[in-house]
């Protein structure tokens, strides 16, 4: 028996046989803590393809403790998923803003699906596409896009519960309609780029806003206040109210992969205001993966 073990400790996921994998994941429950210990090790060593086998041998336990322990692979299984795959978003130079945050919203939603979430924006710039008119100026363009985002789609800020992690997850605030200033502005900046418009986001203190920007015109859209447009003045006295000093970044557009990490100090805070502290390493340790030297905002 104890040869056997050893080598079900040693063996390839790819070697492994269904009945083997069975083998393995009962031994969660080994009476010896230090087998169940490198049991547990070897599961997440295998890593995420063997979590089907792992959620068929949950259905089927009867043991509450082994299940427990099956849920905490499975999860910590995901999570590596997870910073994998923001990882590689990144290193691929963070080109696709949907993609990041269909990546950070399989933190709660592991099985969300990225084709649907494309479907779904695809739909809000058609519906607003049709109403478009490219011959328009860049201000009543945007008007226009808020007459449609803010009134027939029923957009708005999620004031009631403005901390909830949901607010951060973007399949949620496409559902629900509702979100924090930054995930609004990624739908919306989203069907803009899809429209042609040169919008961008921008990182203010406490307040992410977006910015339509070229060669001869710039101004700002605060989607979270019903998409109002202002000025590089407005900013200045943003802040000075906040009595900070005024950075280039509080009025230029900032990178897919600043929205991404921005939306991450989004989740810290809000699991700081329920004082999960697991969740708050997990997303800590996720941001730091995605770059080491962050700015202060």
């Amino acid at each position: 028996m104890f040869l056997f073990i050893r080598w079900l400790l040693n063996a390839d996921l790819r070697k492994m046989n269904q009945r083997e994998i069975k083998a393995l994941i009962s031994l969660l429950d080994d009476e010896d803590h230090e087998v169940s210990q490198h049991v547990e090790g070897k599961i997440l060593s295998l890593g995420g393809n063997v979590i089907p086998f792992l959620e068929t041998e949950w259905e089927e336990s009867f043991n509450p403790i082994v299940q427990r322990k099956i849920e905490e692979l499975i999860h910590e299984l995901q999570l590596s998923i997870m910073i994998e795959r923001l990882q590689s978003w990144k290193n691929g130079g963070a080109l696709d803003l949907l993609e990041g945050m269909w990546i950070i919203s399989t933190y709660h939603y592991p099985d969300l699906s990225m084709e649907k979430l494309r479907t779904t924006i695809e739909q809000l710039y058609y519906d607003i596409w049709i109403q478009f008119q490219e011959e328009m100026n860049a201000v009543d363009q945007i008007k226009r896009i808020n007459s449609i985002f803010f009134g027939v789609m029923n957009f708005a800020a999620n004031t009631k519960n403005f901390h909830s992690p949901s607010n951060s997850m973007i399949n949620v605030v496409l559902e629900s309609r509702r979100g924090n200033p930054i995930t609004l502005c990624v739908i919306y900046l989203l069907i803009a780029r899809k429209l042609g418009m040169p919008v961008y986001g921008v990182n203010l203190p406490n307040l992410f806003v977006l910015t339509y920007k070229n060669d001869k015109t710039q101004f700002y859209i605060n989607v979270f206040n019903r998409g109002i447009i202002f000025s590089k003045t407005d900013i200045d006295h943003y802040i000075a109210q906040l009595n900070i000093k005024s950075k280039e970044i509080f009025y230029q557009p900032c990178t897919n992969l600043e929205i991404v990490q921005r939306v991450l100090r989004n989740l810290i805070l809000s699991y700081e205001k329920t004082s999960e502290q697991e969740k708050i390493k997990e997303i800590e340790k996720i941001l730091k993966s995605t770059l080491d030297d962050m700015p202060d905002l």
